[in-house]
């Protein structure tokens, strides 16, 4: 074409956790069962939402309001049960307000992300996380142009971040306008005490910064974590949340989320930023009608109090099933996740040479393509996926440098789920024992008490 027409980003979007599908369906065709790990839906995994939330849904397709045009920001009376709730929080603590108009709408948060990072300046930058959680660390990069700017959450401390590393990179980087925090976080599962959120609200307060944390899995948390929100700790630091009903009630395609807003009126560029994004939103009219509408009837309801008690104990228990199939395997450590959907395996050495035996000609042709250029931990999920039909997420597609692999804690037949940790964790040590710069630090008896041989 006569004028360069490909946006300077657009080879930042990945989104590895949808890619891998397009390799396991050519797996799936050549006859392997597919075990879809890849993706947090715990409604394809076997969970169904309960009947009375259906009936609320029922009850609302029925009334002619839940097919017209919202409110661009959102439905009223959702927006005011929303602020009422984000208040609720703030008891016996000092912290922003919210009202109606810091509550906006989106068709999903993968539209509140692009909007939010799509309206910044393209060399305004915002640092995130790594492993990363691709709809983000793909929006910010496409948005400014280069890689996404990351600080690590170390897996030797449970994927925590080292706060003095960010406050170092943020001194030295003038582009960095803000920081975003996932809390719980995706994929690692780790979720933040509160003195490491208000050490990211101290660096945002020093360096004039504001905040985005991701909420999606705020009221998923088990295992003795804490269950922190940011507006409980950002003081007069302006910021966003982010939430949606996609995961807690569980309702992801509904593609239905939000921000919360604080402390908008606090510095005049960001208030000016936050009415681009609701003009942003006037061009598409509204969000959809009836999810929201479904909000204060669901999260209001006398049950969900009671039903998000019994997720979280479910998933605990889950997280723990999934670090005692990986205890005893050496070379591969899975901290326990307190938080979301999600088991994140980093490993402390991975052969380069590795294989998993794979008894399908076919099948293993397919592999040993695939994995000819393939990153090492993006190899082992392929010889996984060839060998066994289980699709995991390699940590490279994370925006990651540690290698490991993510995985779901969502299946819910029980023996399937303890299969699938258990085969997986087989996997690693058959995987370490085939390399010869490896060989002697696996021995049979690993791969026994990892729970699976075959």
């Amino acid at each position: 074409m006569r004028r360069e027409i490909v946006h300077a980003g657009s080879g930042q979007l990945r989104y590895m956790i949808r890619e891998i599908v397009e390799f396991a369906r050519h797996v799936q065709e050549l006859g392997r069962e597919i075990v879809w790990e890849n993706i947090g839906d715990p409604v394809r995994k076997g969970e169904a939402p309960p009947q009375w939330m259906k009936d609320v849904v029922r009850e609302l397709a029925a009334e002619d309001l839940a097919y017209a045009y919202s409110d661009t920001p959102g439905e009223m009376e959702t927006r005011r049960f929303l602020a009422a709730r984000a208040n609720e929080r703030l008891a016996g603590i000092t912290g922003p307000t919210v009202d109606t108009d810091d509550i906006v709408f989106f068709n999903g948060l993968g539209d509140a992300v692009n909007k939010v990072y799509g309206l910044l300046r393209p060399q305004a930058r915002i640092i995130g996380p790594s492993p990363a959680y691709s709809t983000h660390s793909s929006a910010e990069a496409a948005h400014s142009g280069y890689e996404h700017l990351t600080y690590r959450l170390d897996p030797e401390r449970g994927w925590l971040p080292d706060l003095e590393e960010i406050e170092r990179t943020v001194r030295y980087n003038p582009s960095i306008a803000g920081i975003l925090i996932i809390n719980p976080d995706n994929p690692t599962g780790v979720v933040y005490p509160p003195e490491i959120l208000e050490g990211f609200v101290e660096i945002a307060r020093r360096y004039d910064l504001f905040l985005i944390c991701d909420e999606t899995y705020a009221h998923i948390v088990y295992g003795g974590a804490t269950e922190t929100h940011l507006n409980q700790v950002i003081g007069d630091v302006p910021g966003m949340a982010m939430r949606s009903i996609s995961k807690e009630v569980p309702w992801p395609g509904a593609r239905c989320g939000w921000i919360e807003v604080y402390n908008r009126t606090s510095d005049p560029q960001f208030a000016t930023y936050i009415e681009s994004i609701v003009a942003s939103k006037r061009l598409e009219v509204c969000s959809t009608t009836l999810p929201q509408q479904a909000i204060p009837r669901i999260m209001g309801d006398q049950r969900y109090e009671d039903y998000l008690a019994a997720r979280n104990a479910q998933y605990e228990a889950r997280a723990r099933e999934a670090s005692e199939a990986f205890a005893g395997t050496s070379g591969v450590r899975l901290h326990t996740p307190q938080g979301g959907f999600f088991a994140t395996a980093a490993f402390d050495e991975l052969p380069p040479d590795g294989e998993i035996p794979i008894d399908d000609p076919a099948i293993r042709h397919l592999v040993e393509e695939k994995v000819a250029d393939a990153d090492p931990d993006a190899r082992f999920v392929y010889y996984l996926l060839g060998a066994t039909g289980i699709c995991v997420v390699p940590l490279s597609g994370f925006c990651c440098d540690v290698p490991g692999f993510r995985m779901t804690l969502l299946e819910n037949d029980d023996a399937t789920r303890r299969w699938t940790f258990n085969r997986i964790a087989a996997a690693v040590a058959e995987y370490r024992r085939s390399s010869g710069a490896t060989a002697q630090a696996v021995s049979d008896q690993e791969i026994a008490t990892s729970g699976v041989a075959g």
